[in-house]
């Protein structure tokens, strides 16, 4: 099986980008099962309804998001929906759903999602203690196990791969749209990259226009952000999964221009 996870989508423009590039790349690549981070989607932040629908069009198989989860108020009317995981160490009893489990290929798939606590500015929960919690419950009805960390601190990502090891197939990070060059398949058989990166506009400011980020960087004054233009990457990585035991026995990075 050959599991595609997709980096931030930032803005309409990585959804186009996304939109040209993936049904080329799955068929290219012969891609089994896609997740894609979204949370970027709409405007640089959040997901919108209309946005969803188009990520439904493709096909993509699970949609995992972080920080901006609640950005766009009609996120509340269809936050339910399975395809679609948010942080699971929100705190209890908010909407949505932390992980989804999806059948693929005569496999289910979990897809867990987990937002990072250093540096992110959002109240939540220990994600290691709650991705415990999780796997402990869903262990024997899997067959194979995926994370999202939605983090800024690589240090935290990295040890949520030791955390991890042997007991998922793909940790990933997302949130910090600057794809990382440690793609490996540990000697335990967990695939991980500390931040696939994102989908969105090339020459920009971690997808905002350069001008605006710059101006807040040299002034310190309040400036606000908006999405760059021009043509976008499209980043992520693919991971091989036997077919037999559902062990991971490879990773490639994707950065497609």
């Amino acid at each position: 099986m050959r599991v595609l996870a997709i980096g931030d989508i930032v803005g309409e423009n990585g959804l186009e980008k996304l939109k040209v590039t993936l049904p080329k790349l799955k068929e290219e690549k012969n891609i089994d099962f896609v997740i894609v981070n979204a949370e970027n989607t709409s405007g640089g932040m959040g997901l919108t309804f209309k946005c969803f629908n188009e990520l439904q069009k493709l096909k993509v198989d699970s949609i995992t998001m972080g920080n901006h989860t609640w950005a766009k108020k009609d996120i509340f009317d269809f936050i339910n929906n399975p395809i679609i995981i948010r942080p699971a160490n929100y705190s209890e009893g908010v909407p949505g759903h932390g992980y989804g489990i999806y059948e693929c290929k005569g496999k289910k798939i979990a897809v867990i999602d987990l937002i990072g606590r250093t540096d992110m500015g959002i109240l939540s929960e220990n994600p290691f203690l709650v991705v415990d919690k999780i796997i402990n419950k869903i262990s024997d009805k899997v067959d194979i196990i995926i994370v999202d960390f939605h983090a800024e601190a690589t240090a935290e990502k990295i040890a949520m791969k030791y955390h991890l090891d042997g007991r998922v197939n793909f940790v990933f990070g997302t949130h910090t749209h600057v794809q990382t060059a440690d793609e490996e398949v540990t000697e335990k058989g967990t695939a991980y990259i500390t931040d696939l990166g994102m989908t969105g506009p090339k020459n920009s400011v971690i997808g905002m226009d350069t001008e605006a980020s710059l101006k807040r960087f040299i002034t310190s004054l309040p400036e606000r952000y908006k999405l760059a233009n021009g043509d976008c990457i499209l980043c992520g990585a693919i991971i091989d999964i036997n077919d037999e035991c559902c062990r991971t026995e490879n990773i490639d990075r994707i950065y497609l221009k």
